[in-house]
């Protein structure tokens, strides 16, 4: 699974697998998926990461989409900077 970004012991991955557009998170022994969108989260992830998360998700809600978009069309992705 490609590593998007990785900031505070948080690991973003994506692969196209199945809509809807979505990233993965690991923290710890932690696993969550996120909808890129609206935020959802299917998982398991402590209260501060998925707020760190989220706040990442939507200051890079543009890049998310076109590494989702490009994963599915061209099988490639761009690193998106992490949340500082």
């Amino acid at each position: 699974m490609p590593e998007i970004s990785r900031f505070y012991g948080i690991r973003i991955t994506m692969y196209v697998d199945h809509p809807p557009a979505h990233f993965h998170i690991e923290y710890g022994e932690e696993k969550a998926i996120m909808n890129i969108v609206t935020g959802e989260l299917v998982g398991k992830l402590k209260p501060t990461a998925r707020a760190l998360v989220n706040r990442w998700r939507e200051l890079h809600l543009q890049e998310l989409m076109t590494d989702w978009e490009s994963l599915q069309t061209k099988g490639n992705f761009f690193k998106i900077e992490p949340l500082e």
